[in-house]
């Protein structure tokens, strides 16, 4: 059965009593049926317990043996719904192994690795394939490591949650990488060369998106300041619901036209177009979680990247609330806990007239890291004025996977962040700022003077400072402002400021006021 067929059928199933027989029909529930993510070619999260889950005849049993444990069989029966689930108990990262599951047909799953899985996951920036990068054809020529593991989803929207995806599980290599996400793959290739353990990549991304629609419903309800958008999710659910309702007796009269013109050996008439709900669009809340997200869950997995943000731009600090309801949302739904996520802080672009907008999505990433065992990569010194979708992927994969590393995997002798704004204190007319994240100690990343650093007294005028480094902080001043009163570093969209840590790592931009409305930066 295809994808859009089955989100059809979900999206009537509950009111036309004959769509449901022809989908139970149709689908070959007498045979068990597996979702996409789970394939031949796969990555299992290892030492977990893994669901393994899928769809069969109501009442049928299902047996499931797999390579690691051939003396242990787990079973389960298809409930109402039709749907089974096991969880197996994987163990160190290895393989291939075989995997059987049994029913009234009987299921061989091939080449299973056992490892570490992530879900990458965003806008265009996340999207951008590997063949699109610097170096591309030397990097797709390198890409042999079939020890890695790719799953790309196809992208779809539904106003209703989806039980299936369209993808499938490849090896890496040459073949095989070049229209991959290309920040995907050089965050798993990292984590693969340090590991040295199977990496499965689940990428699902779509370019100019916005992060409402990869959030669930369960997100919005967990954010106060979102609840205008947990209400319209709840209202077009609604909308939706009632036309169905409405629609019901012209679905009827086809059915008994139908019926007769069968007996009759007559041509059966066109079926009435059904509703399509509301939030069934990539630009809906919901509308992309749905298709594209849910469909994985509960796969195992370790942890999330995240690129987005560019279509987010005028939300300022709203941005922040909705980064909380998409990583509390998603781990509701998984209900693995606290995982992992680790986002990109988007890059310097001239995005038009106002150039303080992409510094106030910034602000709100960095305040995104509040939420626990979250990481944010910061791009200020690998992106392109010029170019929305920076050529060089490479190195936003690496200081992803350093987050990983060091968080996630406990490697300690690692520097896995730039600078991050502390503190301030003014002495004199000058302000001294301190950083988190220092590493072995402050650096200007190009040789020359500190710069995008700005400073401003009580009349909220920034002007252009003067800063050096000074052991692990660094001191600011203009002789243009003689009390201070903040600071303010790379607060400009088009900010490639050159402070960073000695392991090159660039710091965050920062502000140390919280002034509201528009400030003057003179440079």
């Amino acid at each position: 059965m295809s994808y859009k067929r089955i989100g059809f059928i979900e999206a009537v199933v509950f009111v036309v009593s004959l769509v449901l027989v022809l989908t139970w029909a149709a689908a070959g529930f007498a045979d068990v049926k597996l979702p996409a993510v789970i394939g031949d070619n796969m990555v299992l999260q290892q030492k977990m317990d893994v669901p393994i889950w899928g769809w069969a005849e109501v009442g049928e049993k299902i047996v499931v043996t797999i390579g690691w444990q051939r003396s242990t069989a787990y079973d389960a029966t298809a409930d109402k719904d039709g749907k089974w689930m096991v969880k197996v108990r994987t163990p160190n990262a290895g393989g291939p192994y075989k995997i059987i599951i049994k029913a009234n047909n009987t299921v061989n799953l091939k080449n299973v690795l056992v490892g570490e899985v992530w879900v990458c996951s965003g806008q265009s920036n996340m999207q951008w394939s590997v063949e699109q990068t610097a170096d591309a054809e030397q990097e797709i020529a390198a890409a042999n490591y079939p020890k890695m593991r790719l799953f790309a989803v196809e992208r779809n929207a539904s106003g209703q949650p989806l039980r299936d995806c369209v993808g499938s599980w490849s090896e890496c290599g040459p073949e095989t990488i070049g229209k991959f996400s290309a920040v995907s793959y050089f965050f798993g290739r990292e984590l693969h060369k340090e590991l040295a353990v199977p990496i499965g990549l689940v990428n699902t991304s779509w370019g100019g998106t916005r992060i409402e629609p990869w959030t669930p419903p369960v997100g919005f309800a967990l954010v106060a300041k979102l609840g205008e958008i947990l209400k319209e999710v709840g209202q077009a659910d609604g909308e939706y619901r009632k036309s169905v309702a409405e629609s019901l007796d012209s679905i009827e009269a086809w059915v008994q036209g139908s019926r007769k013109a069968l007996a009759a050996k007559e041509p059966v008439p066109p079926a009435p177009a059904l509703p399509k709900h509301p939030l069934s669009s990539r630009g809906r809340p919901t509308g992309l979680y749905n298709a594209m997200v849910h469909p994985l869950v509960p796969f195992g997995i370790r942890g999330a990247i995240w690129y987005q943000g560019e279509s987010n731009l005028n939300d300022g600090m709203l941005y922040f609330e909705k980064m909380k309801a998409l990583i509390g949302g998603w781990r509701s739904v998984w209900g693995q806990g606290d995982f992992p996520f680790y986002f990109v802080q988007l890059a310097p672009y001239h995005y038009g007239e106002e150039p303080l907008l992409l510094p106030r999505i910034w602000e709100a990433q960095k305040a995104a890291l509040s939420v626990p065992n979250t990481g944010m990569a910061v791009t200020t010194d690998i992106g392109n004025l010029g170019d929305i979708h920076p050529k060089n992927k490479q190195d936003v994969g690496k200081r992803l996977a350093l987050w990983a590393l060091a968080k996630t995997y406990g490697r300690k002798d690692l520097v896995y962040s730039g600078p991050l704004y502390k503190s301030m204190s003014v002495e004199q007319s000058k302000v001294r700022i301190r950083f988190d994240h220092v590493g072995s100690g402050l650096s200007c990343g190009d040789g020359k003077a500190l710069s995008w650093f700005t400073i401003a007294g009580a009349d909220k005028v920034f002007v252009e400072a003067e800063a050096k480094i000074d052991g692990d902080t660094v001191v600011v001043w203009s002789d243009k402002v003689a009390k201070p009163v903040a600071v303010r570093f790379g607060w400009h969209q088009e900010a490639e400021p050159n402070l960073m840590n000695k392991e090159g790592l660039p710091a965050s931009p920062f502000r140390t006021d919280s002034w509201p409305g528009v400030t003057v930066n003179k440079k």
